[in-house]
């Protein structure tokens, strides 16, 4: 008679410990303080793989974590907030904000996400165009996770097209002491269910901005903003979006950030954050990458590890070349970044490359794990639908391309 093998004898790998695979030395020399972050980073990341996959499995997002984040001062992404760092916010260097998302993302993806929209998105949004009002209310809130913040630009009608957003805000009475109805709605909006407050962008009816695109800042609570959690989705699972509708949603005339003005400022936003796409894609690389390393030494077939065949050795090489490319590029863009150098397309570049890449490696990761690849537990499935998040958010890889497009060849061919 024939027994089923007990299941015990399954074998068991370490796939979470990492490997610092740096094979050019990329980050070797940066800055004690800028390392003293990613050790930061790491430390607050470190034991939640078997946590994180149980929440992506559940689609739960855990906020306790992003707060933690947000107490360790891990969620600022780099952005300067002024007057702010008196209360003890601090601002992080271009690299250090880089290591922190990289590192991040390498945990999680849903982690990685709630950073940057937590810091790269609503708390740049504050503040960049923020009222000193507005500011000493909310930047402390949205620094430490105490208040979660959205950006609201994408609807459901106009993802990358999204110059031409159709939410509005009806001015009613002056521009100073008047009030703005709101209508409309946003989709695959980060925390904007999270009953904290929404930066939402909207078209301008009336006043001396009539027609132009302006930013509000308005609490989840309004009468009138409903918001519902998107269910079924393959990516992000562990971090919660929304689909929000706007209904006649009342709001005074304060609640316009006074330095946004047209759409070019939400797009400068967005090419901050672009930068932080591509840290992020660097993130799960190395996750994908390091896990098909340790895997390929621990895993045993035909007598002997995987490591040891010719196969084997030559895909860790191409995907060590790709992970390097990446690593390269997120630190030269980053150096321009801080010399106040880098450009919009450049940004573009950054992470059309890196994301297109990451994908490439999560796939060829899964495949090295065989059957092992699928289980959640084994990191490389939920790294690699995540992927498929990043390579669309902040832009898509085709709205990349034909920025860059533009930059090589001076012609649009935005339709």
């Amino acid at each position: 008679m024939t027994h089923a093998p007990d299941a015990s004898t399954d074998p068991v790998y370490d796939l979470t410990t990492p490997r610092d695979l740096d094979y050019y030395g990329v980050f070797a020399d940066i800055p004690d303080q800028d390392r003293q972050w990613w050790e930061r980073a790491r430390t607050f990341s470190a034991g939640l793989d078997d946590r994180m996959s149980q929440h992506w499995e559940k689609a739960e997002y855990p906020l306790d974590l992003v707060r933690e984040a947000g107490r360790l001062g891990l969620l600022t992404d780099g952005v300067d907030v002024g007057d702010v760092q008196a209360e003890n916010i601090e601002t992080l260097t271009p690299m250090a904000a880089g290591l922190v998302n990289m590192e991040t993302s390498r945990a999680d993806g849903s982690l990685g996400t709630a950073l940057a929209v937590q810091g790269g998105l609503a708390l740049r949004t504050l503040a960049l165009f923020g009222s000193a009002e507005q500011k000493a209310e909310h930047l402390t809130a949205l620094a430490t996770a105490e208040t979660l913040g959205a950006f609201a630009l994408t609807e459901p009608t106009h993802g990358s097209d999204s110059v031409s957003l159709e939410t509005t805000a009806t001015l009613h009475g002056s521009e100073e002491n008047g009030h703005y109805i709101i209508n409309g709605a946003k989709k695959w909006i980060g925390n904007g269910a999270s009953g904290g407050i929404t930066f939402t962008w909207a078209r301008v009816s009336g006043g001396s901005h009539d027609g132009q695109v302006r930013c509000f800042l308005i609490p989840q609570d309004t009468p009138g903003y409903r918001a519902e959690v998107i269910g079924g989705k393959l990516s992000l699972r562990a971090i919660h979006q929304a689909l929000i509708q706007y209904d006649d949603v009342n709001v005074p005339a304060d609640a316009v950030l006074p330095g946004a003005t047209s759409f070019k400022d939400a797009s400068r936003v967005l090419f901050a954050t672009r930068l932080g796409v591509a840290w992020s894609a660097v993130g799960h690389a190395a996750a994908v990458v390091e896990t098909a390393l340790s895997y390929s030494t621990q895993r045993v077939q035909f007598s002997k590890p995987l490591a040891r065949f010719q196969q084997v050795q030559e895909r860790l090489t191409w995907m060590t070349s790709e992970l390097t490319s990446m690593q390269l590029h997120a630190r030269k863009v980053t150096e321009l970044d801080a010399a106040g150098k880098l450009s919009g397309p450049q940004a573009s570049m950054a992470k059309y490359h890196n994301t297109r890449k990451a994908r490439a490696l999560a796939q060829t990761a899964r495949d090295m794990l065989g059957g092992n690849g699928i289980l959640l537990q084994n990191k490389v499935a939920r790294h690699l639908a995540d992927i498929e998040a990043i390579h669309t958010y902040e832009g898509t890889e085709s709205v990349q391309s034909l920025i860059i497009g533009r930059d090589l060849t001076g012609y649009s061919a935005f339709a």
